[in-house]
């Protein structure tokens, strides 16, 4: 499922470029857009979050079961040049994995859900600051690639909460960092800018947080919990 929104994405922008390129001059729609220093906008998108392990020994890895989750935003625009611009992106980023492990890890041979899987909730307060650097407008679309930093809140970490796996909670850390690669374009429409974008996010920091028993089988194995994954957002100004 993935793979087929990330195709269908790129294919609308390629087909939006060709289009472009391969025509003669058009009227430029909102051909003064870029001159002002700040401009405002807002996104909606979706995302798919997994989990990178480093293990403390290598034996069974633990599996990530993603889903499609949802994000929302303001954005803030500041144009340095005709090709660069600071943005600053505070959205709300909401994401659902689940983490299987081997029931050989438990010494146990059958799967049992309530005991081998482990549903992890995230509502991310996400601030991204984010580096924009465009191509030359060609008629009425401008492609763009993105690089940055971010930091994030969240809303469900259960941090400090006493309970641990031994009464069926994982615990992960509330602040996480991160850094940012991606890359859209810039759709000069009638009346307003429609830029879609495909975005990876990668975390820089340690997110989980270790069972209250040193020898807990749902943590004592792993070093580092990192975040990692893609968002695909739809921004109109």
């Amino acid at each position: 499922m993935k793979r087929i929104i990330t195709l269908l994405v790129l294919f609308f922008i390629i087909h939006n470029c060709s289009a472009q390129l391969f025509s003669k001059k058009r009227v430029l729609n909102n051909e003064n857009f870029d001159k002002p220093s700040l401009s405002w906008g807002y996104f909606l998108g979706m995302n798919n979050y997994d989990y990178n392990f480093d293990y403390v020994s290598d034996t069974y890895d633990i599996q990530t079961e993603k889903t499609f989750g949802f994000n929302v935003g303001l954005i803030g625009n500041f144009r340095i040049s005709e090709y660069f611009d600071l943005r600053l992106e505070p959205g709300l980023v909401m994401s659902n994995r689940n983490l299987l492990y081997n029931p050989l890890s438990f010494n146990q041979t059958e799967f049992q859900e309530n005991i081998h899987k482990r549903e992890i909730k995230s509502t991310y307060i996400h601030f991204p600051l984010i580096l924009k650097v465009s191509a030359k407008r060609l008629n009425n679309f401008k492609p763009y690639v993105l690089a940055g930093i971010s930091t994030a809140i969240n809303l469900s970490s259960k941090e400090k909460s006493v309970n641990d796996n031994s009464l069926g909670e994982f615990r992960t850390k509330k602040s996480v960092f991160f850094y940012e690669l991606g890359f859209g374009v810039d759709l000069y429409l009638e009346w307003f800018k429609f830029s879609p974008s495909i975005r990876g996010v990668f975390a820089l920091s340690d997110e989980h947080v270790p069972d209250n028993d040193p020898a807990s089988p749902w943590t004592n194995n792993i070093e580092f919990m990192k975040t990692s994954g893609i968002l695909i957002n739809f921004t109109f100004q």
